[in-house]
């Protein structure tokens, strides 16, 4: 059964909610930074790769009136330093969630990309969790296809050329626009080289720069080198679990969503026609144009309010932009 759904945007970028800052202790004794804002049932949401708490926070007000929405840092940036260790696994994410589960007490979870990984880990080992929703989890289907690219990006890093391990990161997970993949890679790192010396110059805004951000990639590769190869392990997954994807996305990463569909015992999908891997974080016309998360947050509010058990089908949400009347 697919039903289809018109959802009008707003005209305007929301406004930061306010919010407060918090911590939990992991249990490797970790310091995991979070933010908190709204009322309402607990609802965690976990970031992707190149991005902090601070890339939620639109898609989180968004959510504020109806839930309190907990944003931590994963390790490794903003408020949760922590040196990369040749010893981390995905595990170590995963007690990270635990100890905020525990604090908060909340048993639903939004995961992006690696983020979204590491809550299907989550919501596999930890009866916590109640509910997930999935936003496109790099997972491949066979546990040699990221090798390569990750082992290059970890050279790159080793020996400090950082804007050529951020080149080979975006050419590796396939995020870049069609232009990126016909440009010379000498260019593309050049250009990276540039914003980055900009950031340090004049700053990152409220974001992290991508200098802070670039080590901690080697936490989101590892993520998804050790969860690749192991889709049937989700058939034991007991929670929940809404499937979401942008129509604009990667073909790896439908596959993936493809796979889960199949597997998972408790699954519902929707797919967002006109959007891209990046649509639930912030919208802003410099970093992410093309970011929707008004329209993210329309199919979390729902499903999050939806008695468990209660459905099994597809849904499509068709998507007027109003952003491009505005021009």
């Amino acid at each position: 059964m697919q039903t289809k759904n018109s959802v009008e945007k707003p005209s305007t970028t929301p406004a930061w909610e306010p919010y407060t800052t918090g911590s939990v202790t992991s249990k490797d004794g970790t310091t995991i930074g979070y933010r908190q804002l709204g009322q309402g049932p607990a609802l965690v949401l976990v970031q992707g790769a190149m991005g902090s708490a601070q890339n939620f926070m639109q898609l989180a007000g968004m959510l504020a009136d109806a839930f309190t929405v907990y944003l931590p840092d994963r390790r490794g940036r903003g408020q949760s330093p922590l040196a990369y260790s040749k010893n981390y696994r995905i595990q170590k994410d995963v007690e990270d969630i635990d100890a905020l589960l525990a604090k908060t007490g909340a048993h639903a979870v939004f995961g992006l990309s690696s983020g979204a990984l590491i809550c299907l880990e989550a919501a596999l080992t930890l009866p916590a969790i109640h509910q997930a929703a999935i936003y496109e989890p790099p997972l491949f289907l066979s546990s040699s296809e990221p090798t390569a690219f990750v082992s290059r990006f970890g050279r790159e890093m080793a020996r400090g050329k950082v804007a050529a391990a951020l080149v080979t990161a975006m050419k590796g997970a396939r995020m870049g626009p069609p232009l990126f993949n016909v440009m010379p890679r000498l260019l593309l790192e050049s250009l990276t080289n540039m914003v980055m010396k900009s950031e340090d110059k004049k700053g990152s805004g409220e974001y992290l720069p991508m200098k802070e951000l670039a080590p901690a990639l080697q936490y989101d590769f590892q993520v998804v080198v050790e969860m690749s190869g192991k889709l049937e392990t989700f058939q034991a997954l007991s929670a929940e679990v809404l499937l979401l994807g942008g129509s604009k996305s990667p073909a790896y990463l439908k596959a993936a969503l493809d796979a889960l569909e199949q597997v998972l015992p408790h699954v519902k999908r929707v797919e967002f026609p006109g959007l891209g891997h990046a649509a639930a974080w912030n919208y802003d016309k410099q970093r992410n144009p093309g970011g929707q998360p008004e329209v993210v947050a329309q199919a979390l509010r729902r499903f999050f309010a939806e008695p468990e058990h209660s459905w099994h089908t597809t849904e499509c949400f068709l998507i007027e932009d109003k952003r491009k009347e505005q021009k």
